[in-house]
């Protein structure tokens, strides 16, 4: 079953974000920024609830942007828990996030990942989205590092 997330959701959300990050997130700054974005429409944090479990979390932003003159969907966090992987739960998420985007108005979905998920980039390209961009980032809080890892 598919359906917006609450806030009732938040701890098992804040699960599968750390799992896939590979490292304990702050959960009270996580808490605020999740209720913050359970209250703002240009966020939809899909769930994907099995056996009365969150084993799937995909979180959309819908937003104008200058540079195309239209509303644009990004996904900003996908996970799905390791025990429900290979069975189709996250191509069924992605295509459910493609249709809400398509119902928001959006003209197009991007997703930007970390170079080291060769996996996660093998889905997406199967599931029929393109690597045309590149994606820069730098540290302001004085911790840049030249040396990518997940979990950092």
């Amino acid at each position: 079953m598919y359906r917006k997330a609450t806030l009732n959701d938040c701890e098992m959300v804040y699960k599968l974000i750390c799992d896939m990050e590979c490292k304990q997130l702050p959960f009270e700054k996580f808490f605020v920024i999740y209720r913050e974005q359970m209250s703002n429409r240009h966020y939809y944090c899909l769930i994907r609830e099995q056996e009365n479990n969150v084993v799937g979390v995909l979180n959309l932003r819908f937003e104008e942007q200058l540079h195309h003159s239209e509303y644009i969907a990004e996904i900003m966090e996908f996970a799905v828990d390791s025990t429900y992987r290979k069975q189709g739960i996250g191509k069924e998420m992605f295509t459910e996030a493609c249709e809400l985007a398509k119902k928001f108005g959006c003209t197009q979905i991007e997703v930007a990942c970390n170079q080291l998920r060769v996996d996660t980039h093998r889905f997406y390209l199967r599931e029929g989205m393109h690597n045309f961009h590149f994606k820069f980032s730098k540290s302001l809080a004085g911790n840049d590092s030249l040396q990518n890892a997940i979990g950092k």
